[in-house]
């Protein structure tokens, strides 16, 4: 998405005409698609549907996930444009239910991208809003810098209802169930503290292996294991109970202790991981989310 990504940065340094303002949440689309893309097609990754195989997954395929992401396209559109606005967080969530109302007619009822939906939304309107106030996210090669304002900008502007929109009158979806059931969080207790797991987990995760210079595949594979690793999900939860949640973590852990990508034999560890998950039908879902999530957030801050 190099293009993509430098266009992005001009026309972010263009004046608040109603031009520039659409070729800016256009590009800003066009990269959180290609960063949803970019997880899709990652491999080895434990458990979940890739070209290659269809990980635990029996209801979806690759295929799926591509018609998902084409219905999604006009939806990081409108949530950006939405930031720039300084549209309130009510809007911001009209816009995800029309979205996932949207994914799940394209998908014949199956849920793709919810987590998706939320997580890489509040990004594209952050980013939007970032832009409308004139502020700089895109800071390479201090990439601290831009992520940081991105992450203040999210709390600030909509951090307060983030964390009412955690405590939902009714339990509807499956992550709302089993946060319930099991006291721990999805993706609305992320967003309300500001994506910790991207910001803090993901995200350092990557720019580690980028440093090393392994390159932005491993780096991918290693954000992924780390997040794996950290993260209470609910598409684990839901799946596999406490113990199944336990699993991930140990598999990803014993992945990060080899050394993750940095160790030579790492593809067949990562492959190993992956047959253990699908044995027992575990798919770590909201990880995968949160992957395409901290590919964005490095994309529009490194300006690659």
């Amino acid at each position: 998405m190099p293009g993509a990504q430098a266009l992005l940065a001009a026309v972010a340094c263009a004046p608040l005409d109603p031009r520039a303002l659409r070729r800016f949440c256009g590009e800003t689309a066009r990269i959180a698609v290609g960063c949803l893309h970019t997880e899709l097609v990652l491999y080895p990754k434990p458990g979940l549907v890739s070209p290659v195989d269809n990980g635990s997954h029996v209801d979806m395929t690759a295929l799926t996930f591509m018609r998902s992401l084409f219905a999604l396209r006009h939806y990081f559109a409108r949530i950006c444009r939405a930031g720039i606005d300084d549209a309130p967080f009510s809007s911001l969530k009209r816009l995800g239910i029309e979205a996932e109302a949207c994914m799940m007619k394209a998908t014949g009822g199956v849920n793709t991208h919810r987590g998706a939906i939320f997580s890489l939304g509040m990004l594209c309107a952050a980013i939007g809003r970032a832009r409308a106030q004139g502020i700089s996210i895109d800071t390479a090669p201090d990439t601290a810098l831009g992520s940081d304002r991105l992450r203040a900008m999210l709390l600030i502007r909509w951090g307060e209802e983030l964390a009412g929109h955690t405590r939902p009158v009714g339990l509807r979806s499956h992550g709302l169930q089993v946060a319930a059931a099991h006291a721990t969080s999805g993706a609305r207790e992320e967003a309300a503290l500001g994506l910790p797991s991207v910001f803090d987990v993901g995200l350092p995760a990557m720019q580690r292996t980028l440093a090393a210079g392994r390159g932005m595949h491993l780096a991918r594979i290693d954000a992924l294991f780390a997040l794996m690793a950290h993260v209470s999900d609910t598409n684990v939860l839901y799946r596999g109970g406490a113990q199944g949640a336990l699993t991930v973590k140990q598999q990803a852990k014993s992945f990060l202790d080899i050394g993750g990508t940095a160790h030579p034999h790492w593809h067949a560890h990562a492959l190993q991981c992956h047959h253990a998950l699908v044995g027992q039908k575990l798919s770590p879902g909201g990880a995968a989310d949160l992957l395409a999530a901290t590919c964005l957030v490095h994309a529009v801050t490194n300006g690659t």
